[in-house]
């Protein structure tokens, strides 16, 4: 008989995650977006402690993963969503498709056996972090059509991404060679120079830049992501 552990300790960090989307949903409907996206950002914390956790004690369960999807989906799903329907000005249902697709793209991931040193389809956490910098970028700024078109535009834009088989680098070291994941430590200290030089609204260039380094990883390396 299979034993089924709620209450482990990767499972407490995997229902913080869900918490701090909670939190921030309430945020984003009381209009304080900014503070909804600390929420992700502490989400996204917590969502690494409990992989990190899991593997230090050697916790892994079948159950813990299936929380842990359903945990993004509100965190990562739920709350962009919310986020995006609060910028944009016109066909604000449109966000309606960011949950729809993070549901997508994290059942597809639970079940892909592909997906053991990359990704296929963009990752929730890292369009979470993307819509965070749009926030921080076109709050409480004048939204003109054209600006409501580009929102639309980026909405569509990182749904398809998600559902999509395009495949993306995965910060899975299996050794520290620089040869065998140099797209890897590229992607490792531009990030980080995109946030020291640019802080919150950091995640825009490293969104496309992530989404550079894997097209070119895909065409041309011998070390598949």
């Amino acid at each position: 008989m299979t034993e089924y552990r709620m209450f482990t300790l990767p499972n407490f960090f995997t229902a913080a995650n869900m918490a701090c989307g909670f939190v921030g949903i309430q945020f984003a409907l009381t209009g304080n977006v900014v503070e909804a996206c600390y929420c992700i950002y502490l989400a996204a914390v917590v969502d690494f402690l409990d992989g990190f956790v899991a593997r230090l004690f050697n916790a892994s369960s079948e159950m813990g993963k299936q929380l842990d999807s359903l945990c993004d989906v509100v965190s990562f799903g739920v709350l962009p969503g919310f986020l995006m329907f609060s910028l944009l000005e016109q066909y604000k249902w449109v966000a309606v498709v960011v949950p729809i697709c993070a549901a997508l793209r994290l059942a597809k991931f639970n079940i892909d056996l592909r997906q053991t040193d990359g990704f296929v389809g963009m990752p929730t956490p890292i369009t979470a972090l993307l819509i965070t910098s749009i926030v921080f970028v076109f709050n409480n700024k004048v939204v003109l059509q054209e600006l409501n078109y580009f929102l639309l535009f980026i909405t569509a834009l990182i749904s398809v991404l998600m559902v999509s088989e395009f495949k993306l680098i995965a910060l899975k070291f299996k050794g520290y060679e620089i040869t065998a994941n140099l797209y890897r430590y590229l992607l490792v200290f531009v990030s980080v120079s995109f946030v020291i030089t640019l802080r919150w609204e950091a995640f825009i260039p490293i969104y496309f830049f992530y989404i550079l380094l894997s097209f070119i990883n895909n065409k041309f390396s011998i070390h598949k992501a």
